[in-house]
C-alpha cells in the first residue's frame, strides 16, 4: 500500500511539472527581448538582485547563476543559492537555447528534461553589468548584476521599466547576499 501511494505521489509530481512547463517557452506579449544581444558577453556569473518569488527559490538567498557556452551553441546554466530554512546551499543545473535569432535576448531554459521556460533579456546595459530578465509571462522577473549589489539609479530604472511593461514590482523579493 505504501509503495503504491509513493508511486502515485511521484506520478502526480511529474504530471504537475509537465502541466507547469507545458507551453511555458515564449515571452509576455507586451515586451521585446533586447536586440544585438551578444551571448558570449553574457557568459559568467550573475548575482540575483531581485526576483518574483516562486516555489523553486522559496526561502533562498545568496543566489547566483553561472552561464557557460557549450560547443553546440547551447548554454549550461548552474543556479545556486542558500536555503536559509534548511541551512544549506542548493544547486540546479540546466540548459538554455535560443528561441530563434541568436542576436536577440530571447532564450528558453530547462532544468527538467524536455520542458523549457522562457528566458527573455529585456534590458541590459552596454557593459553587460546589469540585466532585467522576464520569463514566459508577467509572473517571472529577475534583476541581475555582476556584483552582489546595484546602484540605486539602476534599481530605479529597471523597476520603472518592469512596471511600465505590466509587472507588479511590489512583488519583487530583494535577494540578500
Amino acid at each position: 500500500m505504501k509503495k503504491a501511494c509513493k508511486s502515485t505521489l511521484t506520478v502526480a509530481a511529474l504530471l504537475s511539472a509537465v502541466l507547469f512547463f507545458a507551453g511555458c517557452a515564449g515571452k509576455p506579449e507586451n515586451l521585446m527581448p533586447v536586440e544585438n544581444f551578444d551571448i558570449s558577453r553574457y557568459m559568467g556569473t550573475w548575482y540575483e538582485i531581485a526576483r518574483f518569488d516562486f516555489f523553486f527559490e522559496k526561502d533562498v538567498n545568496k543566489v547566483t547563476a553561472e552561464y557557460t557556452l557549450n560547443d553546440d551553441g547551447t548554454v549550461k546554466v548552474i543556479n545556486r543559492g542558500y536555503n536559509y530554512k534548511k541551512g544549506k546551499f542548493q544547486q540546479a543545473e540546466g540548459k538554455a537555447r535560443f528561441q530563434g535569432d541568436k542576436t536577440r535576448g530571447a532564450l528558453e531554459v530547462s532544468f527538467f528534461g524536455p520542458f523549457y521556460g522562457g528566458y527573455n533579456v529585456i534590458a541590459i546595459d552596454s557593459e553587460y553589468t546589469y540585466a532585467l530578465v522576464a520569463g514566459s509571462s508577467n509572473k517571472n522577473l529577475w534583476i541581475l548584476s555582476r556584483t552582489p549589489s546595484i546602484p540605486d539609479n539602476i534599481r530605479a530604472e529597471y523597476t520603472a521599466l518592469a512596471e511600465s511593461l505590466g509587472f507588479n514590482v511590489e512583488k519583487l523579493v530583494w535577494t540578500e547576499h
